[in-house]
């Protein structure tokens, strides 16, 4: 598998393109906005948007969701708890931002240890609340998706709806800090980490 990133939307979020080299299919982790890119540079990569998976339900991850899934017919995979993120807008934040999002039925619903396969690559879903309720990672051998939950030297906000520090605090030390250091970690905005950087630098741990 291996990853291409995008910086998209109005707080400048990550969009990660996951490529299955061998079947030229692609899983997209959050669709931020701008679902014309994300199909332009799929294109440029020759692959086809197979599935879509969303880390959590804030607008600046879900605003160019139903385009995708309307350009491509991709499976939207979400956890429990966000298929309410998605329909509400104080929960999403778009009420607080301003922006307009048309909320999209998801076909597939997750739970936390739930292991999807992709192609023969499997994927671990692992429950980490604290940033949001409906918060989740994405494992998949040493290549973790940390969602807004774990940044390069930082955390994702908990001061917003359903946030909370202590439990940030305690998804990251028991549910992400526990994979082996040279596990790499692509979060929500910013650049990519290592589970080992930030045990030794990451302020909040």
């Amino acid at each position: 598998m291996k990853i291409h990133s995008l910086v998209l939307g109005p707080c400048d979020a990550n969009c990660y393109i996951w490529v299955d080299e061998e079947s030229k299919s692609a899983i997209v982790v959050d669709v931020p906005s701008d679902a014309i890119s994300i199909m332009a540079h799929c294109a440029k990569l020759g692959v086809k948007i197979t599935d879509i998976i969303l880390t959590h339900g804030h607008f600046d991850h879900i605003l160019g969701l139903k385009d995708l899934k309307d350009l491509t017919g991709a499976t939207i995979s979400v956890f429990e708890k966000t298929e309410q993120f998605l329909n509400d807008r104080n929960l999403n934040l778009c009420n607080f931002a301003g922006v307009d999002f048309t909320p999209v039925k998801p076909d597939k619903i997750l739970h936390d240890n739930y292991i999807i396969d992709f192609n023969g690559n499997k994927i671990k879903v692992i429950y980490t609340p604290g940033h949001t309720d409906d918060s989740i990672c994405l494992l998949c051998g040493d290549t973790l998706f940390s969602g807004d939950t774990l940044f390069s030297k930082g955390i994702g906000r908990y001061d917003l709806a359903t946030g909370d520090l202590t439990t940030e605090l305690n998804s990251i030390r028991e549910r992400l800090l526990v994979l082996p250091d040279g596990t790499k970690v692509y979060p929500g905005h910013g650049p990519s980490t290592t589970i080992g950087e930030e045990k030794r630098e990451n302020p909040y741990i």
